[in-house]
């Protein structure tokens, strides 16, 4: 699809496959060695902040541009049909093979929790195995479901006064409540709010703004000319995420401090490696042909099937080859994973979400304006 922006599709592929390199290395207990390669694999949950940051930007994207160049704005119930209708289907289809295979609920409640993406809500319940990655959706499906609600009150702010400052302004806001949440899960020892919307709100919002800033100023010269900088940054940043000063590795409750440093550190890592891509796309790039080469984009498209299935497929395969909790080989489960995850994330991305996109009405949204001298190919709708 030539309207889709490949790098973004392919940091979408880079964070898939951080999602399942890290759970790879966390059942076959490689994750919790020693030595510093360790620890930079238990960081790699990075990309759902990634995911997050995407969300923002290519959803409210629309809604800026409304506020901006006074075009018309998104129809709320249409918009909220497109994101059941992208993420339903298939989310429903490996949940309830899940369940089916494995489900630990004595009644039907369990699977309509399930079903309905309520989860999250009860954290007391058992999770089955296999589903352990889907604590991100209800999340997602939570801020679909709030940013009708938030563009139209930044909408309203924004009548009066440079409109992108002001909704620069009111996004703002949005990072405090994550503060506030962070500080309420630690000091009120309540762990299951690092399960809810506020928690994550910043890489949303972190989102939202660069949707304002591609609008407003479409390419940025001072962001194309650093992207390089910005990028090994953003390495240099995520190196000292894997440290302790982010918190344990395993399921130990960080401190207050290390949960403020943890998300303070995601933020910015996701920030600095989607920037020059968001903000400062040129195809002719270096880095906008390494990571929009076109396997990478590819395998962008298709990552979200490949999130919904790893985890179903690395439990499936440490359950028939008889592997002892945190023992299994690591090579082998990351390979013979690797390619049945493949196989079904191309046959469901296929049969399931293309016919479900066309089913509601989607379209590549168009990018924002750019100067002539460096188009911004319009990205690809999450």
């Amino acid at each position: 699809m030539k309207s889709r922006d490949a790098a973004l599709d392919g940091i979408r592929a880079i964070a898939a496959l951080g999602v399942w390199l890290l759970h790879v290395g966390s059942n076959t207990g490689v994750m919790y060695r020693e030595g510093m390669l360790p620890w930079m694999m238990s960081r790699l949950g990075i990309a759902v902040p990634i995911f997050f940051l995407l969300s923002g930007l290519l959803l409210y994207r629309p809604w800026a541009r409304a506020v901006i160049e006074n075009t018309a704005r998104p129809q709320p119930l249409r918009y909220l049909w497109r994101r059941v209708l992208r993420v339903m289907p298939v989310y429903w289809l490996v949940t309830a093979l899940v369940l089916w295979a494995w489900s630990p609920f004595d009644d039907w409640t369990g699977w309509v929790k399930w079903l309905l993406l309520a989860q999250n809500f009860f954290p007391g319940d058992p999770v089955p195995d296999g589903l352990y990655q889907m604590w991100t959706l209800p999340i997602e499906m939570s801020f679909y479901v709030l940013l009708p609600i938030l563009a139209w009150l930044l909408h309203r702010f924004a009548r009066r006064g440079n409109k992108p400052v002001r909704l620069l302004v009111g996004i703002g806001v949005l990072p405090m409540i994550t503060v506030a949440a962070v500080v309420a899960a630690r000091l009120f020892e309540q762990p299951q709010i690092a399960l809810l919307l506020p928690y994550h709100l910043v890489y949303f919002a972190c989102g939202m703004a660069m949707a304002v800033l591609s609008v407003w100023i479409g390419h940025s010269r001072v962001i194309d000319s650093l992207a390089p900088q910005l990028l090994v940054l953003a390495g240099l940043l995520y190196a000292v995420l894997s440290t302790e000063l982010a918190g344990p590795r395993t399921l130990t409750l960080p401190t207050l401090s290390q949960s403020l440093w943890r998300v303070s550190l995601e933020t910015a890592v996701a920030v600095l490696l989607v920037a020059p891509f968001a903000l400062a796309s040129r195809p002719g790039s270096l880095r906008n042909r390494v990571l929009g080469n076109p396997v990478g984009a590819y395998l962008g498209r298709i990552s979200y099937s490949f999130f919904l299935w790893h985890a179903p497929v690395i439990t499936l395969q440490l359950k028939l080859t008889g592997a002892q909790p945190f023992q299994g080989d690591f090579a082998s489960v990351a390979a013979v994973s690797f390619m049945v995850t493949m196989l079904l994330s191309v046959g469901s991305h296929h049969l399931i979400e293309v016919p479900a996109l066309r089913l509601s009405g989607h379209r590549s949204a168009p990018a924002p304006p750019a100067p002539a001298r460096a188009p911004l190919p319009a990205a690809p709708a999450p």
